[in-house]
């Protein structure tokens, strides 16, 4: 008799199983349909790229570890159309806009466009930036020492130029 019970018992616990599995795939479609909108903007005259002359060496460098970010135009890949990941992302997106967005550049005045250089560099050569997190799925974004230098050094020369201006 206590054999039938502990039967009854395992076939009880795979019922529970199964409901629990077949709710969590129910949540996973319905989070499907709350999508966060997508940071898709065209180049505009505000843009970097429109209104700073940059070496072609830094212009591949902000395009492969930066602009996806800290743009209006982020380069969505397959995983980023997955919630949660998608939510992540946005948020991700939206903090890195906060901080810096490239896309306004011809908007910010001359002393928040030199305080940006300087944390540019200071967040590269800290490491800080491009974060983790992006380099593990993005490797072109990926900087190496020399690039990190390179990079910091074009942000005091353009500073530089913009104080005597």
């Amino acid at each position: 008799m206590r054999t039938s019970g502990f039967f009854i018992e395992i076939k009880t616990m795979r019922k529970n199983y199964k409901i629990i599995l077949i709710a969590i795939v129910a949540v996973f479609i319905i989070i499907q349909f709350f999508r966060p909108a997508k940071n898709l903007g065209n180049i505009t005259s505000n843009h970097i790229f429109e209104q700073v002359k940059l070496p072609s060496e830094i212009k591949t460098m902000i395009t492969n570890s930066c602009l996806d970010c800290h743009s209006n135009q982020t380069n969505y890949l397959w995983y980023h159309e997955i919630a949660p990941v998608s939510w992540i992302i946005s948020s991700d997106i939206k903090s890195g806009k906060e901080k810096l967005n490239f896309s306004e550049w011809g908007k910010m005045n001359a002393f928040d466009r030199i305080g940006a250089l300087d944390n540019i560099c200071d967040e590269v050569k800290s490491g800080d930036m491009p974060i983790e997190a992006y380099v593990i799925m993005h490797k072109k974004a990926r900087l190496t020492e020399a690039q990190r230098k390179t990079l910091c050094d074009w942000t005091k020369k353009l500073g530089e130029q913009m104080i005597g201006n």
